[in-house]
């Protein structure tokens, strides 16, 4: 019984370091990555499709995303869902390859990205302190049930505690590795 509240609280805030770290690939650096237009969607045949589904996206280089549309009539409705996204990206067209160049971050606009990476990493931490709350509620439970003793329970407890701490600390390495990467120019 205990072993399940530790996997399950384990589990939930793997999760949690996961989903963060997927929000923190999504907030934009100076440099390049194919997963910055996982979340723009375009125009196909009438229903929102996401760009990967329609085209192929890659690197060019270090500042350029490259992306050849799979079928030649889409390139200007993919064009112009890159630029219509809240990315600040201008797409241009070359022949069916469209390239997508990334601009240089204003300082002022580094802050910004910082503070909204910051608040992400907040949300994880409560996310992953609320796992904490639950499994420590469910052991109470056991223990009012007779299930488990208090010692097992104390046990338990600081086990959920070490791991809750270790989790916290690989969302501040996470924090640290983002605010360095967007603080490089």
């Amino acid at each position: 019984m205990i072993a399940d509240v530790k996997k399950s609280a384990e589990q939930k805030m793997q999760k949690s370091l996961e989903a963060l770290k997927a929000d923190l690939g999504k907030v934009r650096t100076g440099r390049a990555h194919a997963g910055i237009l996982d979340h723009v969607t375009v125009d196909y045949y009438g229903s929102p499709t996401p760009i990967s589904q329609v085209a192929g996206v890659s690197l060019l280089d270090a500042r350029t995303i490259s992306v050849s549309p799979w079928e030649k009539k889409m390139a200007g409705a993919i064009e112009k869902a890159i630029r219509d996204s809240d990315l600040g990206l201008n797409p241009s067209t070359v022949g069916d390859l469209i390239r997508v160049p990334m601009p240089a971050l204003t300082e002022e606009r580094r802050k910004d990205l910082i503070k909204v990476v910051k608040s992400e990493a907040e949300n994880a931490r409560v996310a992953i302190r609320n796992i904490r709350r639950d499994a420590n509620s469910s052991l109470k439970d056991l223990l009012k049930d007779k299930a488990i003793s208090e010692d097992d329970e104390r046990r338990a407890q600081d086990d959920v505690q070490k791991l809750t701490d270790r989790f916290i600390a690989e969302v501040e390495k996470a924090l640290q590795a983002k605010e360095a990467d967007l603080m490089a120019i």
